[in-house]
């Protein structure tokens, strides 16, 4: 019992070591939604995600049905909350790109950032040190096609939080 409880102990603080901090908040996000079929749904999803506090403007390219959230300053937000906002004006996310800020963070494949009450994991990773504004894909369900989503679970079985399915882990590619 002794020994399961020193590795457990030895793989969390292996965890803290190999984390890494943000140092600010998430400063854009790209969201292209599914299933818009007119103006009127843009509208729609466009409503939903400028009624929220934290969001200073929204633009959206209709031709790729793109939109991008810029945030503002001092604010933080949770990434299912700009996927709730989607699917409350009855949508899909199809692609979240972040643009978020790293002050020196470690990334390699495994590693965590934790930014507030969210976890980010990054996925296929190559080693490298993050500095400035960086462009991150969250990979999980919801946040990617479901086609895209069934492939990337059996690439990604490997990561044993990648098919928990918790609404406070995020899995990022770096762009």
């Amino acid at each position: 019992m002794k020994i399961l409880n020193i590795k457990f102990i030895a793989i969390a603080l292996l965890t803290l070591m190999t984390s890494g901090n943000a140092f600010s908040q998430i400063s854009k996000v790209e969201i292209i939604a599914t299933g818009l079929t007119c103006s009127m749904c843009s509208n729609a999803i466009n409503k939903q995600l400028k009624a929220m506090e934290v969001v200073e403007s929204v633009s959206t390219d209709l031709n790729t049905n793109t939109f991008t959230v810029h945030f503002k300053n001092n604010n933080s937000v949770q990434p299912i909350v700009l996927k709730n906002a989607v699917e409350k004006a009855g949508f899909f996310v199809g692609s979240m790109v972040l643009t978020m800020p790293f002050d020196n963070v470690k990334a390699q494949d495994n590693a965590v950032v934790k930014q507030d009450e969210a976890t980010f994991v990054f996925i296929d990773t190559k080693a490298q040190v993050l500095s400035g504004e960086i462009k991150v894909k969250i990979l999980d369900e919801g946040f990617v096609t479901q086609k895209e989503y069934k492939k990337l679970v059996k690439s990604y079985s490997k990561y044993p939080t990648y098919v928990d399915g918790s609404d406070s882990n995020y899995h990022i590619k770096t762009l």
